[in-house]
């Protein structure tokens, strides 16, 4: 049975419903409007109401264009492994390398993830000040340090969308996103560099480990701050600090590989690092995340199925356990086609999001080890044997970074991963003989996404990417 972070009563619905009112959108900064500033006292009168406030953090981090879906898909129909097949033409733009700055979809992943980051700084800035004898130290510190933990992270997801990865263009000078760490009102920031973005999110990461609450995987808590440490650090070629935050990791007896993969919707199962949990109440919007977007029609859109591709990926190993998977139905054009069944609730869109699991940190570490010619915790060949196994496969002899991304590509298909792996490694998004081949080489204008145009006409300091 799923477990809750408090989020279906009356009390958190009126809190969700005072840090709606305090954050503002359509802005690449996040303001108070002048009668918030009633509400926001309101809200940070006591620590229970603070609290509250906090769990409204992740009822926006649970919104499809920030951590539920929609992102998450929209960097694969840029890659090689899924289609779109629907009738968004927003989508069929970002799958066809033919987006528009105006594109609506695209600005409501910036605009819903700066709402979280919005919410986060309104928690992170007034908790301090609460007069709550009550509100004890430990109480406060955990609350900041969550509200830290998911404004890093969406920091973290929506630079690799925004703006060229290190490896291509400037580096790290390439332009990413606004650094908005502040409540304060009236702020004009301009778009910080890549490497300022990851410079943050790192200190961020480091900092609150002391301060989170183990034990959870349904909410910030260190061994998440590790694994995103190490994600980070992977896609900065880092290589031994990569390594050792997935060992660190891996070596937590809290986390462990499932025996199978019936764990997707099952929060408590070791696998998982940290998730969000969904209802039919709380989470996707219906037909927009992992749920809707994945299964095929009538229950959901048929947007994602498999692209031919990835089909005969699979079919070069016989009895692969991940192929299975999978489910066959309509698409949103009417012919059959291959769907993932990582995410088979369709009526209720309430299947969990899978935002950090323990296989990762295996895959990472043994491509960090790789590249870095180490065998921190184990070797690169011992780390993807262990995939093998679970998936029903046979030893391999030897590894090389051909193979470990092969196994990522196959372990963590529609989950958003895909088009980054392909990026840091200088590789076209989409294979020989796929579409738009040509458009999707590694620094190629619309392999990342627009300042949206909506954003600019507010704030037109905001330099565009090229191309848009």
């Amino acid at each position: 049975m799923k477990t809750s972070i408090n989020k279906n009563n009356k009390f958190s619905a009126l809190i969700l419903l005072l840090v709606v009112l305090l954050t503002t959108s359509c802005e690449d900064k996040i303001e108070l409007l002048p009668e918030d500033l009633t509400v926001s006292d309101v809200v940070f009168s006591n620590g229970a109401l603070a609290l509250g406030a906090v769990t409204g953090i992740y009822n926006r981090a649970q919104q499809d264009d920030v951590l539920n879906g929609t992102l998450q898909f929209s960097s694969e129909w840029q890659a090689d492994n899924v289609d779109f097949i629907g009738t968004f033409t927003t989508f069929g733009e970002i799958r066809d390398y033919a987006t528009l700055a105006a594109n609506t979809s695209i600005f409501g992943m910036w605009d819903d993830n700066y709402e979280v980051i919005g919410a986060a700084n309104l928690v992170i800035d007034n908790v301090p000040l609460i007069e709550d004898v009550s509100f004890t130290t430990a109480q406060r510190s955990q609350a900041i340090a969550e509200a830290r933990f998911l404004r890093a992270l969406v920091y973290f997801n929506i630079a690799t969308v925004f703006g060229q990865p290190l490896q291509v263009g400037a580096g790290e000078n390439n332009l990413s996103v606004p650094l908005v760490t502040s409540s304060e009102l009236g702020q004009e920031l301009p778009r910080a560099t890549l490497g300022e973005v990851y410079d943050f999110v790192e200190s961020e990461f480091l900092a609150i480990i002391p301060d989170l609450a183990a034990g959870t995987r349904i909410l910030a808590n260190p061994g998440a701050c590790r694994a995103f440490l190490a994600k980070l650090y992977l896609y900065q070629e880092r290589w031994d600090d990569a390594a050792n935050f997935a060992n660190d990791v891996i070596n937590d007896s809290f986390y462990s590989l499932a025996t199978d993969y019936a764990f997707y919707d099952s929060p408590d199962a070791t696998e998982h690092i940290f998730t969000l949990i969904n209802d039919a109440v709380n989470g996707q919007d219906s037909g927009q995340g992992f749920s809707g977007l994945s299964n095929p029609v009538p229950g959901g859109r048929g947007d994602v199925p498999f692209s031919q591709n990835l089909l005969d990926a699979f079919a070069e190993e016989a009895g692969d356990l991940r192929f299975d998977l999978i489910q066959t139905g309509p698409g949103a054009e009417g012919a059959d086609r291959i769907f993932t069944n990582k995410f088979p609730e369709d009526v209720n869109n309430s299947d969990d999001a899978p935002v950090m699991r323990v296989t990762e940190m295996y895959l990472t570490r043994a491509e960090a080890n790789l590249r870095g010619n180490t065998s921190i915790g184990a070797t690169p060949l011992d780390d993807i044997n262990d995939l093998r196994n679970r998936a029903g496969l046979s030893d391999l002899v030897s590894v090389d970074l051909d193979i470990i991304l092969n196994e990522r590509r196959k372990e963590l298909a529609f989950e958003g991963q895909r088009r980054m792996d392909l990026l840091r490694n200088n590789m076209s998004l989409r294979r020989p003989g796929q579409v738009n081949e040509a458009n999707s080489a590694p620094g190629a204008d619309r392999t990342i996404f627009p300042i949206p145009q909506g954003v600019r006409d507010l704030s037109p300091f905001l330099d565009q990417n090229p191309g848009y």
